[in-house]
């Protein structure tokens, strides 16, 4: 009896050592990643820095690419958190970093100079690894383009990355990111230059874009970093978070009637 005892309690020990047995035959229709959007980053540091500061630190992403060569790193698994978002908000929902990838572009984001602010382009091949990179998760987790934003999207008040040289029209043209017919732009642009629409016709259409926009029809300080933050995206030569008939045009053709 003892012999049996024994071997049943080492039986019981291997089972909860091992956790519960799972049977994996079937599978929920209902069901899709938690990933809804991939965020973009630089780092404002060099590589090694870079790399320093997203292990051994709090704030981490789930990629770093590098840019010399364009090595693409992952340091956090897809299907944990990366702290990397922080307050953060897009199409309503809150604090990103729960349902987002995270990608750091290694770059050294901008400096004061002497006749002004100056910023870093990207290395090309570091761009050429990002699409590859983007194409392969955007279709593991099934996103639809545009799920592809800026930490400026989602954090306008306080962020600017990636920047005004980063080549979103390459995304567009990889079919990542959508992007606004040129000609259609000029139309409505013609027609803006008119009349211009309100305040808050414009914050009512970046809120459509997915932008976190205060409503209350003043162009404060809060509207014009949103406003900047969407002309760096689609209009990075003049980003300076005003008002005007190309932006209008801009935000109409891509939000549509």
């Amino acid at each position: 009896m003892r012999v049996v005892y024994l071997a049943l309690s080492l039986a019981l020990l291997a089972g909860c050592a091992g956790g519960p047995r799972i049977d994996d035959r079937y599978s929920a229709v209902g069901q899709s990643s938690r990933v809804q959007y991939i965020v973009l980053h630089y780092t404002s540091t060099d590589l090694p820095r870079s790399l320093r500061l997203l292990t051994e630190e709090e704030v981490s992403s789930h990629y770093l690419i590098g840019d010399a060569p364009p090595t693409i790193y992952r340091l956090v698994d897809e299907n944990r958190r990366a702290w990397h978002a922080g307050d953060s908000q897009w199409q309503g929902r809150t604090w990103l970093n729960g349902t987002t990838i995270g990608i750091e572009l290694v770059n050294q984001g901008y400096y004061e100079g002497p006749n002004g602010r100056y910023w870093q382009p990207f290395a090309p091949a570091q761009i050429d690894a990002l699409i590859v990179l983007l194409k392969d998760i955007m279709q593991r987790h099934q996103l639809a383009p545009g799920s592809i934003l800026a930490h400026s999207d989602v954090a306008p008040q306080r962020k600017v990355d990636p920047g005004p040289l980063f080549p979103w029209q390459r995304l567009a043209a990889a079919g990542l990111v959508p992007w606004p017919d040129a000609q259609a732009v000029a139309q409505q642009q013609a027609l803006f230059e008119r009349s211009l629409p309100t305040v808050a016709w414009f914050q009512a259409q970046l809120a459509r874009q997915g932008y976190q926009v205060p409503a209350h029809g003043e162009l404060d300080e809060p509207t014009r970093n949103v406003l900047a933050a969407f002309q760096m995206k689609y209009r990075p030569a003049r980003y300076d978070g005003e008002p005007d008939a190309q932006t209008a045009a801009l935000l109409l053709v891509l939000n549509g009637p």
